[in-house]
């Protein structure tokens, strides 16, 4: 089966919708939380062989908060939400590293591309402390955890893979923990911008867009990997077969959709027009969970 989304969430009503499954599927934990009108929380967990294989992601937690209108928040509510989702990235961290253990944030994907650039904007966003308490430690207090960043570039620009230079800096730095930002795809036009994925597996960049590079993961570089993202894209095919849902077509083939667009180079991928204030939005609120948490 192919996953054109990131979103762990995704792929399991996927997987359910395509086996006509009444019951979860084997291997798979799932909690849904709603916290408000707006906000909702959902837990998927993979158990084991058989859940990695229905849906492709490695075994661990995949929380996902969708968020109504995430972009267009006002302020009170937008404290609420980075409160929410400092807990819910506090409860995986707090699995991992204790609080004093140096972390490293990994900024991923391409500037120079908007709908990739989250994860550049919210390093700038970051308050960064490992040079302040190697060369200034009396200007911070002895308990303050130790914070590096680094935007490691897309290898069209560097011709260096994002695994190479992330390994090469933690066997040399030797953080406790890696934390990666990452653009996402969804299939799911609401969630654009308006949903936050952690999980504890860590990530493969371009995964979701059937560009996958080498994996960052506790398995290839010997520390705990927690991975946050936004989705941001999608791909065309998702837009037409929910516009023909929506206008109640029935027995929608979308095997047939994909494959059309896909021989005709038509599956384009799609982002919204407004992206750039949303990154900006989101890169601003995904910092300030992260010196929140941190």
């Amino acid at each position: 089966m192919l996953f054109r989304t990131d979103m762990a969430v995704e792929r399991r009503d996927i997987y359910r919708e395509a086996n006509k499954l009444e019951d979860e599927i084997p291997g798979v934990d799932y909690k849904e939380e709603i916290l408000s009108d707006t906000i909702k929380v959902t837990r998927v967990k993979i158990l084991d062989e058989q859940g990695e294989k229905a849906l492709q992601k490695k075994k661990g937690l995949y929380t996902t908060i969708d968020v109504k209108k995430l972009n267009n928040i006002t302020t009170e509510e937008e404290d609420k939400i980075i409160d929410i989702v400092s807990n819910e990235l506090r409860k995986i961290i707090e699995k991992h590293v204790v609080k004093q253990d140096e972390v490293l944030i990994v900024g991923l994907g391409n500037l120079y591309s908007t709908p990739d650039s989250l994860g550049n904007k919210v390093v700038k966003n970051v308050e960064i402390t490992r040079h302040v308490k190697k060369y200034f430690p009396q200007f911070i207090d002895s308990g303050e955890r130790s914070i590096s960043a680094i935007c490691p570039g897309v290898l069209g620009t560097t011709g260096i893979e994002t695994y190479e230079i992330i390994k090469g800096l933690v066997e040399n730095i030797k953080p406790k923990m890696v934390l990666a930002i990452d653009s996402l795809a969804s299939k799911s036009i609401e969630r654009i911008s308006n949903s936050i994925q952690i999980s504890d597996t860590g990530i493969v960049p371009g995964g979701g867009v059937s560009n996958a590079r080498q994996e960052l993961t506790e398995e290839s570089l010997n520390v705990p990997v927690v991975a946050l993202g936004i989705p941001t894209t999608l791909d065309a095919a998702t837009i037409v077969i929910d516009t023909l849902k929506m206008c109640n077509q029935q027995n929608v083939n979308e095997k047939d959709i994909i494959d059309k667009l896909t021989l005709n180079n038509f599956n384009f991928i799609v982002t919204p027009k407004e992206i750039d204030e949303q990154i900006e939005a989101m890169s601003e609120i995904i910092g300030d969970v992260l010196n929140n948490t941190l």
